[in-house]
C-alpha cells in the first residue's frame, strides 16, 4: 500500500497510462510514495518519449504490465528533499532516466554500473524495493532515491536536455567504454534518429570522424550540414558502401528494425567494433568468418551507470549538446506515438509537462 504524502505536497499523481496493449494511453490518476528521507521529489517539467515506451506500451517486449505510466527521460524541479539528502535542494533542476533503484550490493553497482545489475528496478513498469510498481515520467510529479537522480547544468534547456538520460547515455556510454572517443579516430553512426543524432553529436565533440550510414539518402544534408558529420553513406548504395570498406574504428548501430550486420563489419578496419545501441524485436544474422578474418568484435551496450550519466550530461552542458527535439502538448500524445512508429520526427518528442498536464 502506498503512503500518503507526509509533507505539504499531496500523495496524488496525474499522468497518462496505457491500460492493455493496444498501445492507446489516455489520463491516469495515481499515488506516487511519500518523499523518503533520502528522497527527492520534483515536479516534472517535461519529458521525452523514447522508442522503449512504444515498445513497452504494445508489450512488444512481453513483459509490459499494466496500467502503464511510460517516461524515462524525466527533467524538472525539485520540490522537497528527505531529511538525509546531500546532493540536492529544493529548486534544482533535477532529471531521471532509466533506472530508479539497483541491489546496491553487486558488483556491477560497487563499480558504478547500477544499469548491470541483476535486479535493477526500471522507471516504470517495475516492481520496487517496498512491491509497489514503477510510474514514469508521464506525469507531474516524481519521487525517486537521490543515488538515482542527475543534476542538470543551468545551461542547458530543459527539454533539450531530457532526452540525453536515455538516447544521450546510451551512445556516450558507447563510446567511451569502447574506446571510440580519441581524436582522429573514424567512426560510423549507423541510423539517423533519437540515438544517431546524438551520436553524432558526442561523437564530434570528442574529436572522431563521423560518418553517417544510413538507407535514406534525404538524411544527407541534415547530417552533414546541421549535425556536422564529416561523411555520409547510403548503406543500399553497393558502390558507396564498397568504397568504404576497411576504413572504420568502429561503429555505432542504433537501428532498432531488422538489419544486416555482414556489410556494416565490412566498413570496419582490422580490430574494429561494431557496437549495437538499437534492439530489434527479432534475432538478426551474424556471419562469424568476416570476424575472424579481422579479429573484429560485435558488441552491445545499454545506458550507463549514475556516475557515468552525470559524467555525460556535465559533458553536454560543456560542449552545448542537446536533442534536437519537437516539444508536443501531452494531448497529442497518441498522435505522437504513431508518428514514432513510423519514425515521423525530427529527432524526439518532448512532452512539455508542466504547462500543458492538468490534473482531472
Amino acid at each position: 500500500m502506498v503512503k500518503s504524502q507526509e509533507h505539504e505536497h499531496p500523495k496524488k499523481t496525474f499522468g497518462w497510462a496505457a491500460r492493455d496493449s493496444s498501445g492507446v494511453l489516455a489520463p491516469f490518476n495515481f499515488s506516487r510514495r511519500e518523499t523518503g528521507e533520502k528522497d527527492v521529489a520534483f515536479k516534472v517539467l517535461y519529458c521525452g518519449i523514447c522508442h522503449t515506451d512504444l515498445h513497452m506500451v504494445k508489450n512488444d517486449w512481453g513483459f509490459s504490465t499494466y496500467p502503464l505510466v511510460p517516461g524515462h527521460e524525466i527533467v524538472g524541479v525539485v520540490t522537497e528533499v528527505g531529511s538525509k539528502v546531500e546532493k540536492f535542494k529544493v529548486g534544482d533542476k533535477v532529471g531521471v532516466g532509466c533506472v530508479v533503484g539497483s541491489c546496491q550490493s553487486c558488483d556491477n553497482c560497487a563499480n558504478n554500473l547500477e544499469n548491470y545489475c541483476p535486479k535493477y528496478i526500471l522507471t516504470y513498469g517495475a516492481k520496487y524495493h517496498d512491491g509497489t510498481i514503477t510510474y514514469g515520467g508521464y506525469s507531474d510529479f516524481m519521487v525517486a532515491d537521490e543515488h538515482f537522480v542527475i543534476r542538470v547544468p543551468d545551461n542547458l534547456p530543459l527539454d533539450g536536455a531530457a532526452p540525453l538520460l536515455c538516447a544521450g547515455i546510451t551512445t556516450y556510454s558507447a563510446l567511451r567504454y569502447y574506446g571510440l572517443d580519441k581524436p582522429g579516430m573514424h567512426v560510423g553512426v549507423v541510423g539517423l534518429g533519437g540515438l544517431g543524432h546524438v551520436a553524432v553529436k558526442f561523437a564530434k565533440a570528442l574529436g572522431v570522424r563521423v560518418t553517417v550510414i544510413s538507407t535514406s539518402p534525404s538524411k544527407k544534408k541534415e547530417a552533414i550540414e546541421h549535425l556536422r558529420a564529416d561523411s555520409f553513406l547510403v548503406s543500399r548504395d553497393q558502390d558507396q558502401m564498397q568504397a568504404a570498406v576497411g576504413t572504420m574504428d568502429g561503429i555505432i548501430d542504433t537501428v532498432s528494425a531488422v538489419h544486416p550486420l555482414l556489410p556494416l563489419i565490412a566498413l570496419l578496419k582490422s580490430n574494429g567494433k561494431l557496437v549495437m545501441v538499437g534492439a530489434p524485436e527479432k534475432p538478426l544474422e551474424l556471419p562469424v568468418f568476416p570476424l575472424l578474418m579481422g579479429r573484429k568484435m560485435v558488441a552491445g551496450s545499454n545506458i550507463g551507470g549514475m556516475k557515468e550519466t552525470q559524467e555525460m550530461i556535465d559533458f553536454a552542458a560543456k560542449h552545448n549538446i542537446t536533442a534536437q527535439v519537437e516539444v508536443i502538448p501531452i494531448d497529442y500524445l497518441n498522435t505522437a506515438m504513431e508518428r514514432l512508429a513510423k519514425t515521423d520526427v525530427k529527432y524526439r518528442f518532448v512532452i512539455d509537462v508542466g504547462n500543458t498536464l492538468k490534473s482531472s
